[in-house]
């Protein structure tokens, strides 16, 4: 039995690596999704053999009732909503280390198993608080401005030094379940602490980088309840979370530590001084234009999310496709609340994979693109981040829109962004703004090609 037990272990960590490996391509993430949950559900099964459990009536309620959420929750949950999910299953996550290393405390346990159990459990304690910071940012149940106060630090420090000393004297004590339980309270405060002072367009990096801190949790509960598998897969999920906490940060010509302690949006900033005027047009203005043109791209933002407007987006791109125009979609690192989020909603309107470029692919060919098409995206195809040194995005490389002949900006209004900041694109000469809801805005374009 123990040999089948590390058998279905090896196989189970090979089903992660396979199914990790497949989400990272939308063409093949779904089955990659499929393949890692089938190796989670053995690694369950060999774990409970593992430890001789007779009984599993409470196991099996909280597979049904786990299930039932889960399945209530895919279905309900709203796309706009989805970074928000993400945030709150990455502290479930952390939560669930935090108690499973609490309840791997025994008696004659090791030093090492100590230090494991403290590890889970400051991890997972300020993933959970964190990750629900972030829930209310992204979800705006709070500002989602970063918060700063003086002397910021100095809690920080404080909160830091307490944590380390409360977790040495468990380990020389840990008879004295008080310090287990400072522990506990401090790493929840700081996990609140960690995330107030970042800003809310620096939200998709901390969703990614709290991903990975809840692996790493999972990955010292391994260790505390010494279970390999459980091991490998915090390993992995706190490797690929790290990883793509760069590339975001790549995507903004930031530092890690530089999101983490600027405060972005938090101080004041110089006001741009945007020259030119609004240049508003009608839909049936842009149809005249669109139907002329032999090239376009097509840039998705946050506001195509909450519009639901990625099916029309999809109607529109054939019909431009049968009248004889080029159609692809400029796809920005840090577009939306979360990594990957406009990916998601155009794999939901079925929207083919290879019409996906990332921004290094797209920009070469922007000056070659008839009409640009930008719905609801605003700071990441600002041009400021290239041409204003003063501006707070200066340096970010971004999609470079404003090359295209002619470049369609939909908008509700000429409210600024998330990051709060001006946006020069909407008054160069070469861009027209087409004002109202995108989903109704682009149903009225699909309704124009279709009389």
């Amino acid at each position: 039995m123990d040999t089948l037990i590390q058998f279905a272990y090896i196989v189970s960590a090979a089903l992660f690596i396979l199914g990790l490996k497949q989400l990272g391509s939308p063409a093949t993430a779904r089955r990659g999704n499929l393949i890692s949950s089938s190796g989670m559900l053995l690694a369950i099964i060999a774990a409970l053999l593992d430890q001789g459990i007779v009984q599993y009536q409470w196991i099996i309620v909280g597979v049904l009732v786990g299930g039932a959420i889960g399945a209530v929750v895919a279905r309900m949950v709203e796309m706009t909503s989805m970074p928000e999910m993400v945030a709150l299953f990455n502290g479930f996550g952390g939560m669930a280390s935090l108690l499973v290393g609490w309840a791997a405390l025994s008696d004659n346990a090791s030093t090492f198993t100590l230090i494991t159990i403290v590890l889970s459990i400051l991890i997972g304690g300020l993933t959970f608080t964190g990750s629900l910071v972030a829930y209310g940012k992204l979800s705006e149940k709070i500002s989602s401005a970063a918060v700063q106060f003086s002397g910021q630090q100095i809690v920080n420090s404080v909160i830091v030094l307490g944590i380390l000393g409360s977790a040495a004297m468990f380990c020389l004590d840990p008879t004295n379940i008080t310090w287990l339980f400072a522990v506990i309270a401090l790493s929840l405060v700081f996990g609140v602490m960690a995330v107030i002072p970042i800003g809310g367009a620096d939200m998709p990096v901390v969703i990614s980088l709290l991903n990975s801190y809840s692996g790493l949790a999972a990955c010292a509960a391994g260790f505390a309840v010494d279970n390999n598998i459980l091991i490998v897969a915090g390993s992995l999920v706190g490797a690929s979370g790290i990883i793509l906490t760069q590339i975001m940060c790549k995507a903004m010509n930031r530092s890690l530590s530089n999101v983490l302690f600027s405060g972005f949006g938090s101080g004041k900033t110089e006001a741009t001084v945007v020259e030119g005027e609004i240049k508003p047009i009608s839909a049936e203005d842009a149809f005249y234009v669109l139907e002329a043109a032999s090239s376009v791209a097509i840039i998705p933002g946050y506001g195509m999310a909450v519009a639901q407007a990625q099916h029309v987006v999809k109607e529109l791109a054939e019909l431009l496709e049968a009248n004889g125009a080029e159609v692809n979609f400029g796809i920005h690192p840090v577009a939306g609340r979360m990594p990957g989020h406009m990916n998601v909603l155009l794999a939901e309107a079925d929207v083919p994979y290879d019409q996906l470029l990332e921004m290094d692919d797209i920009n070469p060919r922007m000056e070659t693109v008839d009409v640009a098409i930008v719905i609801g995206a605003n700071d990441v195809v600002n041009p400021a981040a290239r041409e204003i040194e003063s501006s707070p995005i200066y340096g970010m490389p971004v999609i470079n829109v404003d090359s295209a002949r002619t470049v369609f900006v939909l908008k509700r209004s000429m409210a600024s962004g998330f990051a709060g900041i001006e946006n020069p694109l909407f008054y160069k000469d070469n861009t027209r703004m087409l004002f109202g809801d995108a989903k109704e805005s682009i149903s009225g374009l699909v309704r124009e090609f279709n009389s």
